[in-house]
């Protein structure tokens, strides 16, 4: 089988992703509730862990980040005043990073995050991690390409559950990211594998010498 051609190919969209220390990292709903309980997602833990290390390469490279949680609640899944809501201690926000609340799967939708943004002085690169593969990060992408920006996805650092499909059967659950993360790279914006492929320097420019 071969790949048709991307709509970001057709249309002449960057294909590379920007460089970590001159985006703006967004964590997305790295809530406790995903980790256990009737949310627990397949892959949360290690999605987790990825997502520390993409923090703690943003904060040493001086990356802007911005930490969006969804609030759905007393007494929900998703009741921020709780600990099921909290964002995990390992990726906690520090004295000086943004705290973003929403109630819509888009973390532009009804939020003050873009005018967040702007505050930031902030280009148009976006790097996004975060739970659930495909709802949250997936409209979150689609919703920054919708305002102009470049959106890129951490896919180790994202997580989502198997989920009935159409025809009866269950969709597992590293079957609907892959098909959520292909949907993004489609159009509205680059993937990247795992943290490394962001964080990475590029490579240096070999000098030759001329006899």
């Amino acid at each position: 089988m071969t790949a048709s051609t991307t709509l970001r190919e057709m249309t002449g969209l960057p294909q590379e992703p920007p460089r970590l220390s001159e985006s703006v990292l967004i964590m997305i709903d790295f809530q406790n509730t995903y980790r256990t309980g009737v949310m627990r997602l397949d892959g949360a833990e290690e999605a987790v862990a990825a997502g520390a290390r993409l923090l703690a390469a943003a904060r040493a490279a001086g990356t802007p980040v911005v930490h969006v949680v969804n609030d759905g609640g007393e007494g929900t899944p998703y009741d921020i005043r709780a600990e099921i809501g909290s964002i995990s201690d390992e990726v906690a926000p520090v004295a000086g990073e943004k705290v973003v609340v929403k109630r819509f799967p888009d973390a532009f939708h009804g939020t003050d995050l873009e005018e967040t943004l702007k505050d930031l002085g902030a280009g148009r690169d976006l790097v996004l991690a975060g739970f659930m593969t495909h709802m949250c990060v997936m409209f979150t992408a689609q919703g920054a390409f919708h305002l102009g920006h470049r959106p890129t996805v951490v896919a180790e650092a994202t997580a989502t559950r198997p989920l009935p499909a159409p025809d009866g059967t269950v969709l597992p659950a590293d079957a609907l990211a892959a098909a959520s993360l292909t949907a993004v790279s489609d159009l509205f914006g680059t993937v990247v594998r795992t943290v490394d492929d962001i964080v990475a320097p590029a490579p240096v420019a070999r000098s030759v010498s001329v006899a």
